[in-house]
């Protein structure tokens, strides 16, 4: 897919991680942090909610502030979920553009715009976890009363997570380093194929130069 926003490099991708409430999203992209501290930029989300609502680390805004922001055009996506407005902010086209590797808390419902804008440059990470271990944990984390909880796991049905063309699958229904695994994997293939191509590009320039 062709994006709508020009990039200086072709290399650079943008993770795009998205699953249910409860699926412990925070989590996998701390981990995923701490493997590579090096390689991945994470962005923080701005978020009309308080800073301290929740485990994410997040910027805390008003409505009036948020909404100042975009008029200014200083989110590279934002929209709208669970009564608050969330937002990515442009610095990360910024990185982008320097060709490193960024990832995102996202929404699905924002996914086909946000391909919109990123094209092939977005991939799609999806969390999943078993039905009955997700009740388990919403339960648990008390924001919600059990019919609130039912709805949620209605909503988590819904959304059809695992249709998602392209996307890198984690289960994070058990052990959180198990979970990651197939990101890890992935990662260290893109790594390998990145080197190998800059590689073969120096190889050919020296080639170039000797005739």
């Amino acid at each position: 897919m062709e994006a709508s926003y020009p990039y200086s490099t072709s290399n650079a991708c943008l993770f795009y991680v998205i699953g249910p409430s409860g699926s412990g999203k925070d989590s996998v992209i701390s981990r995923i942090r701490e493997h590579w501290p090096k390689h991945i930029m994470i962005a923080h989300r701005y978020i009309t909610r308080f800073a301290d609502a929740g485990s994410e680390n997040h910027v805390a805004l008003s409505s009036h502030e948020f909404l100042q922001r975009k008029d200014n055009q200083f989110f590279a996506l934002d929209w709208q979920a669970n009564g608050h407005y969330y937002g990515i902010g442009c610095e990360i086209d910024v990185w982008l553009d320097k060709g490193v590797d960024v990832m995102v808390n996202g929404s699905r419902a924002y996914l086909e715009q946000a391909k919109k804008r990123y094209g092939n440059a977005l991939i799609p990470v999806v969390i999943t976890v078993e039905s009955s271990i997700l009740k388990n944990r919403l339960i648990a984390r008390g924001r919600e009363n059990l019919k609130e909880i039912e709805q949620r796991l209605i909503r988590s049905n819904q959304l059809n997570l695992q249709s998602i063309k392209g996307a890198l699958s984690l289960d994070n229904s058990g052990c959180l380093d198990k979970a990651i695994e197939p990101f890890n994997h992935y990662y260290q293939q893109r790594l390998l194929s990145i080197q190998s191509c800059s590689s073969t590009s120096s190889n050919d320039q020296l080639m170039d130069v000797k005739e």
